[in-house]
């Protein structure tokens, strides 16, 4: 019986993963952090202890360490830069993740880490071609954009940390495309360029303008995106989480390999038509909706370049050395209602 520790429990990928290892005969325990309060989704969830801090505290540690998990699933982050608050989302990204790798290589009971990178550090280039697909021997690259430099940073704390531990704890890294799916597109409603294209922002001004200015698809010549279902994100997590590994660090972009999602599929898919863009005229609509809604709206210095220059992954390493198989491609991630939470958009729609 495994006893798990998942970091960042209350955010889209964590609550699932509490949901679906919960129901696993071989877990006895999940303890559950996060800044946040437990959400409704797991109340009711016998196998869960939840613990409300932030991972930049130094009040969880203790309590942790005497439940005795075996495996750290890290998938906390502040996504969504804090306008003019640079310095205390640090503390929270960075700060926080150092905690949280110092108890894995300190606590006797942890055998493994899984912690959540991003595609973003590869760096959004001009020179970026769809054609290239990045490995994950490649590295990252230098940015401008605040959450590409942060798990930059971290990724490189945690390789450091590995190698001076003294501790043979097995480190798993996964770099996700934009992760999608049933749940993420009908239970959540966050903005973003999901919700916008679908016309679903509606509580606020600034965002009827925006719903408003995307009637239209905008795009840059090169656009793309890269989706990875969000059955395939719980998937691969339990792959690593209740196997053994072939090596004790290894990382993994993970999104179907040789799949993504063009500007004509994204706009069939979305009911619109496409407006060619260049992007100086995304930078600067970007730039002024940052600072007119002060941050409200996520257009942070440097995102612009995400959205006009493609970040083109190659998610095979994980088939070739697992024979792990996607379950969809990325259009159907981001285009179909199957899944395991396809039931939600039935009850959805039913007290819509």
């Amino acid at each position: 019986m495994k006893t798990l520790f998942i970091v960042g429990a209350a955010g889209y990928v964590g609550e699932m993963l509490c949901d679906q290892f919960s129901k696993r005969d071989d877990v006895k325990e999940i303890i559950a952090l996060d800044k946040e309060p437990i959400p409704k989704f797991l109340k009711s969830n016998p196998k869960i202890t939840w613990i409300d801090a932030n991972t930049s505290d130094q009040t969880w540690q203790q309590e942790v360490k005497q439940k005795e998990p075996e495996i750290v699933i890290h998938t906390a982050w502040q996504i969504r830069e804090m306008y003019g608050k640079k310095k205390l989302q640090w503390k929270w990204n960075v700060d926080g993740s150092n905690n949280i790798f110092d108890f894995a290589f300190e606590a006797p009971s942890v055998k493994k880490i899984i912690y959540f990178s991003t595609a973003a550090s590869y760096g959004a280039y001009v020179d970026n071609t769809i054609s290239h697909k990045f490995t994950e021997e490649e590295g990252f690259r230098d940015e401008n954009y605040l959450y590409a430099t942060e798990k930059k940073i971290v990724e490189e704390n945690l390789q450091s940390k590995r190698k001076s531990s003294k501790k043979d704890t097995g480190v798993v890294i996964l770099r996700p495309a934009a992760i999608t799916g049933p749940r993420g597109r009908h239970m959540r409603t966050k903005f973003s360029l999901q919700s916008a294209l679908s016309g679903q922002l509606r509580n606020s001004f600034v965002y009827r303008v925006i719903t408003l200015m995307v009637s239209f698809m905008p795009v840059t010549k090169h656009w793309c995106r890269q989706f990875i279902h969000e059955d395939d994100v719980t998937n691969i997590v339990e792959l690593f989480s209740f196997n053994d590994l072939k090596t004790e660090y290894e990382v993994f972009n993970i999104t179907p390999h040789g799949s993504h999602v063009s500007a004509p599929e994204m706009a069939k898919a979305v009911g619109k038509k496409m407006l060619m863009l260049k992007p100086w005229m995304i930078r600067f609509v970007f730039f002024i909706f940052w600072h007119i809604t002060r941050g409200n709206v996520p257009t942070a210095r440097g995102s612009w370049r995400f959205y006009s220059y493609p970040i083109v992954m190659d998610g095979s390493k994980i088939t070739k050395m697992y024979g792990y198989k996607y379950t969809a491609t990325a259009l159907e991630a981001f285009s179909s209602t199957n899944g395991r939470y396809e039931k939600y958009i039935s009850e959805e729609l039913r007290t819509a």
